[in-house]
C-alpha cells in the first residue's frame, strides 16, 4: 500500500489497529523500548515530543488534517496526522535541514539515539560505581562515579592513563559471590562498597553500592549485643532464650550457676526439654509423682511461656526456692528466666514466724490489747481483747480504725470522755506520753485503760478489769494535759 512512500515514515491506522507502515516506520517502532500494541508504542514516541498530543488527534476527523511541530528545545520534527477513508495516517518529517522538510527516513536511528543519550546520562549519574573488566583483569570502561572515586587516590598532578585504575581487589569477580570492601584515603573516612558481578563476554561487569549506612548499623548492633552480652553476664537471674524451634540460643553464666547444667552441654544448644531434663537428672527441678506427669507439666510451661502467662515458684529438694518466669519473644522465640529467691522466702518465713509469734504472745496475756497504726487503722488484737468487749476484729485487720471501735466501746460502757481523747490521741502526730484513765462498762465491771505510743507512730491500747481496791487510784483526768505530751 505504500509501495511509493518505501523511504518516509508513514503509519496507517484503523482506530488503534495498524493496517500497514513502511520499513522506517516499523523499525521506528522496533526501537521503541515499550513493549506491545503498535498503537501504544507509537503514542509513546509522539507523546514525548509533541504537545497536547491527544487533544489535537481528536481534531484530525473533523478538520481532515492536522499538523505538529515538536515542543521547544526538542529535536525538530513534523507529524502530519490525515483521516482518510475512515482511516487515520500518521506521516513523520524531518524539519531540522534549513527550514526544507523531507522525508524522514531515519527516525528509527534518531530513536535509538536518544535511548542511547538517556542510558548515558543514567549510567553517569547512578549513585553507584560501575565498570566493566576484561578478562585480564583491566579496567576498559566506568562510569562517572568511579572515574571521580579513582582521581581520588591518584598523586596530585597526576592524571588517569590507560587502563584505568583498580579500585577493589579482582576477587569479588572471581568468586562469583558478593563481596563488601572498603576504600581509605589519607585523612577521609572510610568508604565501604557492596561488591557484585555478572560475566559478560570475555570480561565482567562490576556493580559497586555503597555500605556506609549498613556498615554504621552493623557496628552499632554489634556495640549494643556487645552491651546486652555484658549486662547478661553480669545478672544475677539466669537466662535463657530458645528459637521457634526451642533449641537454645543465648544463655548467661548466672544460668549455669544456678541449673547446675555444664558449659559444653549448653554450647550444642540443646531443646528446652533436654534442658529440663538434665535440671532434673541434677535434682535442680521439683520432684514429680510420677514421669509422665511431669514431662505434660513441661509442655504447659512451654505453651504457657509462648503466651507470656508462665509464673511459678519452684521448691527444690536441697531446699532452695527459684521463681521462673516465661516469656514469649519476636518470631515465636522464648525466653525463661530462673532467679534463687531462697533468701527471699527465708525472710518471709521468718518475718511471718515473727508475726506468729508475737500473736501467740500477746495472745496469752489477760491484758485485752490493741495496736493501731498511724493512720488509725486496726493492725493487730489479741483473745483477750475479743473476750472482754465481745467481738473479734481479727478477721478484718486493715479495714478496721479506730474511730469505729470506740463507737464499739462506747456501746459497751457508760458515758464517758475518753473515748473522744482516744480518737484524738492516735490520730496525734509527733512526740506523745503515755496515759490511763478507767471506764466502766454496762455489766458494771471497771476496767483500767492504758494508751501508750509505738515505733512509727502506732499507738497501743490495752485494757483489764480492776479490782475493787484498785479502783479509784486511776484518777480521770478531763483536761487534755495529763495524757498528752
Amino acid at each position: 500500500m505504500f509501495g511509493d512512500f518505501a523511504t518516509e515514515t508513514l503509519f496507517l491506522f484503523d482506530g488503534e489497529v495498524m493496517i500497514d507502515s513502511t520499513a522506517t516506520a516499523r523499525a521506528l517502532l522496533a526501537s521503541s523500548p515499550i513493549k506491545g500494541p503498535a498503537w501504544g508504542q507509537l503514542m509513546a514516541f509522539l507523546s514525548a515530543r509533541f504537545e497536547n498530543l491527544e487533544a489535537q488527534l481528536q481534531r484530525v476527523p473533523h478538520d481532515g488534517v492536522v499538523e505538529l511541530t515538536t515542543k521547544q528545545g526538542a529535536k525538530p520534527l513534523i507529524l502530519r496526522a490525515e483521516h482518510v477513508g475512515g482511516l487515520t495516517r500518521f506521516t513523520l518529517i524531518d524539519a531540522s535541514k534549513d527550514g526544507h522538510t523531507a522525508a524522514v527516513d531515519a527516525l528509527a536511528q534518531r530513536a535509538m539515539l536518544d535511548e542511547l543519550t538517556l542510558l548515558r546520562d543514567t549510567v553517569a549519574t547512578a549513585p553507584m560505581l560501575l565498570w566493566r573488566e576484561n578478562a585480564a583483569g583491566d579496567v576498559v570502561w566506568a562510569n562517572g562515579p568511579y572515574l571521580l572515586q579513582a582521581c581520588a587516590f591518584q598523586d596530585e598532578g597526576k592524571e588517569l592513563g590507560w587502563p584505568l585504575p583498580r579500585l577493589f581487589n579482582r576477587v569479588a569477580a572471581k568468586s562469583g559471590k558478593d563481596q563488601r570492601q572498603s576504600l581509605s584515603v589519607l585523612g577521609q573516612p572510610t568508604l565501604w562498597f557492596d561488591i557484585s558481578s555478572k560475566p559478560e563476554g570475555d570480561g565482567d561487569l562490576m556493580f559497586a553500592i555503597p555500605a556506609d549506612a549498613a556498615v554504621q548499623a552493623e557496628g552499632a548492633l554489634r556495640d549494643f549485643m556487645q552491651t546486652l552480652t555484658k549486662t547478661f553476664a553480669q545478672l544475677p537471674i539466669g537466662l535463657a532464650i530458645f528459637d521457634r524451634q526451642r533449641k537454645l540460643q543465648l544463655f548467661n553464666p548466672a544460668l549455669m550457676d544456678l541449673t547446675h547444667l555444664p558449659p559444653d552441654f549448653l554450647s550444642l544448644r540443646p531443646s528446652l526439654l533436654a534442658v529440663l531434663d538434665a535440671m532434673r537428672d541434677r535434682k535442680m527441678l521439683p520432684e514429680p509423682k510420677d514421669y509422665r506427669d511431669w514431662r505434660r507439666q513441661i509442655v504447659d510451661i512451654e505453651k504457657a511461656a509462648a503466651s507470656g502467662l508462665y509464673e511459678e515458684t519452684w521448691s527444690l529438694p536441697d531446699g532452695q526456692t527459684y521463681r521462673v518466669t516465661g516469656r514469649p519473644h519476636p518470631n515465636g522465640a522464648l525466653a525463661l528466666l530462673i532467679e534463687d529467691i531462697s533468701s527471699e522466702m527465708l525472710r518471709t518465713r521468718r518475718y511471718r514466724a515473727d508475726l506468729e509469734l508475737g500473736q501467740s504472745v500477746i495472745d496469752h496475756m489477760d491484758e485485752a490489747i490493741a495496736v493501731f497504726s498511724q493512720s488509725g487503722q486496726l493492725v493487730m488484737s489479741n483473745n483477750s481483747y475479743a473476750a472482754l468487749w465481745g467481738h473479734d476484729p481479727a478477721d478484718t485487720l486493715g479495714d478496721t480504725t479506730v474511730r469505729m471501735l470506740s463507737a464499739h466501746w462506747r456501746m459497751q460502757s457508760a458515758p464517758s470522755a475518753i473515748w473522744a481523747e482516744v480518737e484524738e490521741y492516735v490520730a496525734t502526730v509527733g512526740d506523745r506520753d503515755s496515759w490511763r484513765g478507767e471506764v466502766r462498762l454496762l455489766d458494771g465491771r471497771m476496767i483500767g485503760c492504758r494508751f501508750a505510743p509505738l515505733a512509727g507512730g502506732s499507738t497501743l491500747a490495752s485494757f483489764r478489769s480492776l479490782t475493787p481496791a484498785e479502783q479509784g487510784q486511776t484518777r480521770l483526768a478531763e483536761g487534755a494535759g495529763l495524757r498528752r505530751a
